[in-house]
């Protein structure tokens, strides 16, 4: 019977009164609640809801519907959800009909920890305030837990704690204690908000600054659910469409998802979609949870999805979800809303752990059901044709040109990045009339991201480097307004400011835009640029140079400047002086030429660099793992040539090295020999590391692509974080698999 209790066949053709009753006699409603539905009398009251928040004036209803076949860690579950979406119940129901079947849903979750932060400045000793806070742990927590000792003795309280030291925009640093809270069962916000509040004049005390904000964090990413379930493509099949299909066409959905911020945003609004509604159900605050699992999407640096979708090793549908979950079964909503106490019975769960564990089901079970739907209804188009589009979003494909690079793409039966490029840049062509070799013959101008294969550091010393464009590219376009100025927006980046005339009053972010109009003579212009950057910020790709190029050829474009690429590259290179200090030379002349390319800068500043194009067999198979952590290239390129100036011999044998390393490399690269290439790439990265311009995210990541599969990896550009290079002959899916699993961003190219 146990086996069954969520299972209510054709439940949706009862009325309201025999709902009740058939899930009060499977024993999911006491005698009570099922008076309490029946009567209506669990609704909120006015006199209640004038308790709530202030200026009541009325009650506004919202359907409560039941989520029905979960089968979660082998235990049946009817979810409560408050939604006013049509569908939302019905697809859910209906996905966890299918998961049922294939054995149901497999949760973890961690223990409910909530983060309390603590704002430190007008440190005068970061570093030593921070190693004073660590020693000082257990007064610090003791402290935090007098201040809730019913919680300690619960089992929660706080548990540990964190320091991290964040620089300042104007100048300084400002220090952030995490204070480590186990809630159990309650949300704990104002428990954490209380104990910060506590150890305020403490951590005041042995950091000798001053503190400024006592708060909690929505980004729950210690209190986390994984969900999973294996789906025989078997059961997939229906309404005339092949299980096969099905399968396929949910992954090359989710991929879409994945490399794509624009499709994520509406992939993960599925997901909380169902998250969101149990979370009103139960009383929880389903703000904060958006907030979190939003937050947690965009933790690699670019906005991706919570869900994976891949084939099983028996060409079955897998599907998983990692989400930030932290929620409650006590506290105030449960005394102040009958509906959200009778939800909570109806549920059927013990604790909050387990609340979060359905919730991060219930999430699974959405996107699986929104991606299904999906795929039936554009799968007479064929599953290439999603794949298409995936692959066309990857290699830069722009909105005007976009529905014919996927119907060359489906033709040619070649569903790659690089046959996508080729596809892109022979219908630009064809739309401007554009001559053999111009780059973006488009309506945006264009800079392209980069990669180095080897040869980073030692090149600004004159040693040589591999350098390679990748389909990540940043575009620009420009409009003449009657504002009166030179107005700078990044869409994606939140990023709206207007250009100062005067040089000496535009800040760090200004003087690189500055720079390209002063030169061109276009400060007392009055323009607009869009900026649309699909190379994320600060990840040793070529970013700054990319945005620099793309500004330059919209504005060179629209008022008809006529420059050459050389101008274009040395403007660009200029800019990359202010981002970088001492730059090589190499992200620009990419970012222009977007040319696979043997490197070395002039001998003098201002002599005209080496750049010879490699010509390759055919591309070469790399993964990009993206680590998060912003690599600052200024700072990386100041500390290798402050340790040179303390040893030049000693460090100019170490870009010696690299050099040979590099130009052994031109070699392995025009004979695709990918082993001695995967060697070279695995010894130069050691030698990286011994210029101390590496991290523990990018060890972490070199080593998880060696581990599954990879013949060489590396970091690429400046270090410090930003991104690594691996070459994967084969399955570079499990490599980038591995990396997302370890909680960063991998992403397949093929270069050259």
């Amino acid at each position: 019977m146990s086996a069954e209790r969520s299972r209510f066949p054709e439940f949706y053709k009862l009325s309201v009164t025999d709902r009740v009753r058939a899930i009060h006699e499977r024993g999911w409603l006491s005698a009570e609640d099922y008076q309490a539905l029946v009567s209506g009398e669990h609704t909120l009251k006015i006199n209640k809801a004038d308790k709530m928040i202030e200026n009541v004036v009325g009650v506004m209803g919202l359907p409560v519907g039941l989520g029905l076949n979960f089968l979660i860690n082998g235990r049946d579950y009817v979810v409560p959800l408050v939604v006013e979406e049509p569908s939302i119940v019905a697809a859910l129901s209906s996905a966890a009909k299918v998961v049922r079947g294939a054995g149901g849903f497999a949760v973890e979750s961690t223990e409910p920890v909530l983060i309390g932060q603590v704002q430190v400045v007008d440190i005068p000793h970061v570093a030593k305030a921070k190693a004073a806070l660590l020693q000082r742990k257990a007064e610090i927590l003791n402290l935090a837990n007098s201040l809730h000792p019913q919680m300690v003795a619960r089992g929660g309280g706080a548990q540990d704690i964190e320091v991290h030291i964040h620089a300042r925009p104007e100048g300084g640093d400002m220090l952030v204690l995490h204070l480590l809270v186990d809630t159990r069962d309650a949300m704990g916000a104002n428990l954490v908000n209380t104990m910060c509040e506590g150890v305020a004049s403490l951590v005041e005390q042995i950091t000798d600054g001053r503190v400024f904000l006592r708060i909690l964090s929505n980004l729950t990413d210690r209190a986390m659910v994984r969900a999973r379930c294996v789906i025989p493509f078997e059961k997939l099949a229906g309404k005339g469409y092949a299980g096969e299909e099905v399968r396929d066409g949910v992954i090359l959905a989710n991929e879409f998802a994945s490399i794509d911020p624009y499709r994520a945003a509406t992939h993960n609004k599925g997901v909380m979609n169902g998250v969101d509604a149990v979370a009103l159900a139960t009383g929880n605050d389903w703000r904060a949870i958006e907030a979190a699992a939003h937050a947690y999407a965009a933790r690699g640096g670019r906005y991706t999805s919570l869900t994976r979708w891949f084939k099983g090793p028996k060409g079955e549908l897998v599907g998983e979800i990692d989400i930030p979950m932290k929620v409650g079964t006590v506290g105030g909503p449960l005394q102040s809303n009958a509906t959200v106490a009778l939800n909570l019975r109806l549920l059927g769960i013990k604790t909050a752990r387990e609340l979060a564990e359905v919730m991060g089901a219930v999430g699974l079970a959405q996107n699986f059901s929104a991606l299904r739907a999906l795929v039936t209804e554009g799968i007479q188009q064929g599953h290439m044709t999603l794949h298409a589009r995936s692959v066309a979003v990857a290699a830069g494909a722009t909105p005007e040109i976009f529905d014919t690079v996927v119907e060359r793409l489906v033709e040619s039966g070649e569903i790659k990045i690089w046959k996508a490029q080729e596809i892109v840049v022979q219908v630009r062509k064809e739309a401007r009339g554009a001559a053999e070799g111009q780059l973006i013959p488009d309506q945006h101008a264009c800079g392209y991201g980069k990669v180095i294969l080897l040869g980073e550091h030692a090149v600004v010393y004159g040693s040589h480097a591999i350098a390679a464009p990748v389909p990540l590219a940043v575009r620009a376009a420009v409009q003449e307004t009657s504002s009166g100025g030179v107005d700078m927006m990044i869409p994606r980046w939140g990023v709206e400011y207007r250009l100062h005339r005067d040089p000496a009053h535009r800040d760090s972010f200004q003087r690189s835009l500055g720079i390209i109009f002063d030169t061109l003579g276009l400060t007392e212009r009055s323009v607009r640029i869009e900026v649309f950057p699909n190379v994320p910020r600060a990840m040793g790709l070529g970013g700054s140079a990319a945005m620099a190029v793309a500004i330059i050829r919209a504005l060179d474009q629209h008022f008809k400047l006529g420059l050459k690429d050389e101008e274009v590259n040395r403007l660009a290179y200029n800019c990359e002086k202010v981002a970088h200090g001492t730059p090589s030379g190499i992200d620009n002349t990419v970012a222009t030429y977007g040319k696979f390319v043997l490197y070395k800068r002039g001998a003098k500043p201002d002599d005209a660099p080496m750049m010879r194009e490699l010509k390759v067999p055919k591309p070469i198979p790399m993964v990009i793992g993206i680590s998060g952590k912003e690599s600052l290239t200024a700072k990386t390129v100041g500390g290798v040539r402050a340790a040179w100036q303390r040893d030049p011999e000693l460090y100019e044998r170490i870009f010696s090295e690299i050099d040979r390393l590099t130009l052994q490399g031109v070699d392995a690269v025009q004979k695709h020999d990918l082993e001695r290439l995967g060697d070279l790439m695995n010894i130069c990265h050691g030698l990286l590391n011994a210029l101390r311009v590496s991290s523990w995210e990018v060890e972490e990541l070199v080593q998880i692509a060696r581990e599954h599969g990879a013949i060489g990896a590396k970091l690429t550009g400046g270090g410090g974080g930003g991104s690594i290079i691996a070459l994967c002959p084969e399955r570079p899916d499990k490599v980038i698999a591995a990396m997302r699993d370890a909680g960063y961003q991998g992403m397949e190219v093929n270069i050259g």
